[in-house]
């Protein structure tokens, strides 16, 4: 799978706000708006393995790269695990303060006392050794790691919350933005620390039955800025944390010119009423092996020679695979590939988030120019990806907005069965501009191939079927033939007298 690609979404329009301090990470940035507003205390809060460390990690890095002092205060972790942490991604802690309130001499049976209350001088003295650390360090950005410690160190709910409290007023005085960081470890989630953070940041991972840990982001609360709601993907892999914003078509309109492109057979486009209109999808559906992949391929070949980019996202055939059989069609890919026109990218759904997807089409179309984007096939990302029940409505989302950028977008369909009862568990009719239906039939004793498009939102189409088949020169579409029966009910058969497209090279032979 190809590495995560990097973030690029329009910001969020705002008005006058504070001054913002970078996460360190693209992806939220955006989903802030712009960042955190400086100089309050924010709640990042998820299970443990959610991403929370590095999150923290990434917004000390960012500060130290601007400029600002960085304090790390831990009670769950130590140093060198902190610098392990690091050094796993990349990442040199140098000129970023490591304070650890919990080491070997506070552990220690000489440590302990037993005349006061523990849990009233041991959460006092750590609340004034961050106090005391902060003071003398004087940091722009802190990181607390972790609130679970000091609340088991509380034990009281009441003077827990006093603490975090007297926290918030000294780090507001001081002039720090501040993450604390919370593994969730109290019961029902602790809605008072909610009230207190000036923005919370819930990290959430989950396991599906197969394939890696997926993880989301959502902004739980944002106090005085406006921000993207819902959730968002996160990839958390070597190099850091990168959230993927959810895709709101209604921020990327455009204006292009109405125009159709062609498919590269003239047939083909006489069929569809013109071509392929700009700023639309098309549906290529039917059994497998009956050539929508190649007739997609052959339109992407048609845009490139007319010096266009386009975009292959490839699911489920290997990318050799359809090098090998495009070259055997005369469907040079090759050379378009070498100059940078053609983008075939081999994908793994079960190692793919939607998101992460949706991020990478926007890119492509956005920084790479491409004008035409085939996915191939939409059943294996379908099917594959977690949260199938959401699914749809993001690859609405992701039409729209292909749709928006005068874009031509092919996708393409396989349906369960060759004749007889071919059916699709997916109803993706809704969604499409135009549907172009394959089918075999069966004439003369031999397995043939027909194509009709069934439904077009943009053009007057043809409402006839005619003969289709992949040949020397690549896809080739017959004249309409008039004497077919059971098309739509699954089994075409052919009794009519018009010449097939097999007949021409038998008379030729005659």
């Amino acid at each position: 799978m190809p590495d995560a690609p990097s973030i690029s979404t329009p910001p969020l329009p705002s008005h006058a706000s504070p001054s913002r301090a970078s996460t360190g990470v693209a992806g939220l940035d955006n989903v802030l708006g712009g960042g955190l507003p400086s100089g309050h205390l924010y709640l990042v809060e998820g299970t443990p393995g959610a991403g929370k460390t590095t999150l923290g990690l990434q917004f000390l890095i960012e500060g130290r790269a601007r400029g600002e002092r960085g304090l790390y205060v831990t009670l769950s972790e130590t140093a060198s695990e902190l610098a392990i942490v690091a050094q796993s991604h990349g990442w040199s802690l140098d000129g970023i303060e490591l304070y650890e309130l919990v080491n070997e001499e506070g552990l220690s049976a000489s440590a302990e006392q037993s005349i006061l209350y523990p849990a009233e001088v041991e959460l006092g003295e750590t609340t004034r050794d961050v106090m005391a650390a902060v003071a003398r360090l004087s940091p722009t950005r802190v990181v607390f790691d972790s609130l679970s410690e000091m609340r088991l160190l509380a034990q009281d709910p009441l003077r827990y919350r006093r603490q975090i409290l007297a926290l918030k007023h000294f780090f507001a005085s001081r002039d720090c933005t501040v993450l604390m960081l919370d593994d969730m470890s109290s019961q029902g989630g602790d809605l008072q620390l909610h009230s207190i953070a000036h923005g919370v940041l819930g990290l959430d991972q989950a396991t599906g039955d197969y394939g890696p840990v997926r993880r989301h982001l959502r902004i739980v609360k944002m106090r005085g800025v406006r921000y993207r709601g819902g959730e968002h993907d996160v990839h958390l892999d070597t190099g850091g944390i990168q959230v993927y914003p959810r895709l709101i078509a209604a921020e990327h309109r455009t204006d292009f010119e109405a125009a159709s492109a062609t498919t590269g057979t003239p047939a083909l486009d006489q069929l569809l009423g013109s071509g392929l209109a700009r700023g639309s999808n098309t549906l290529f559906i039917g059994p497998s092996g009956v050539g929508k992949t190649t007739t997609a391929m052959s339109a992407v070949v048609a845009a490139l020679r007319r010096g266009e980019r386009a975009s292959y996202y490839l699911f489920d055939e290997g990318m050799g695979t359809l090098l090998h059989r495009c070259r055997a069609l005369g469907l040079p890919l090759d050379e378009f590939i070498a100059n940078g026109q053609l983008e075939v990218l081999p994908l793994d759904p079960a190692e793919m988030s939607p998101g992460q997807f949706s991020n990478m089409v926007r890119l492509a179309v956005q920084e790479r120019g491409a004008r035409m984007i085939v996915i191939d096939s939409l059943n294996a990302y379908l099917q594959a990806m977690p949260g199938a029940k959401f699914l749809l409505l993001q690859m609405h989302e992701l039409l729209s907005f292909l749709n928006q950028q005068g874009v031509v977008t092919l996708l393409v369909l396989g349906q369960h069965g060759i004749i007889g009862d071919v059916r699709s568990d997916l109803d993706l009719s809704y969604l499409s501009d135009a549907i172009v239906l394959f089918r075999f039939f069966e004439a003369r004793g031999s397995l043939l191939k027909a194509v009709s498009v069934v439904k077009s939102r943009t053009n007057r189409h043809e409402l006839s079927i005619r003969e289709f088949r992949l040949g020397d020169l690549g896809v080739e579409v017959g004249p309409a033939l008039t004497d077919f029966e059971g098309v739509l009910g699954g089994v075409p058969t052919y009794r009519g007298g018009i010449p097939l497209l097999g007949d021409e090279s038998l008379i030729a032979r005659t």
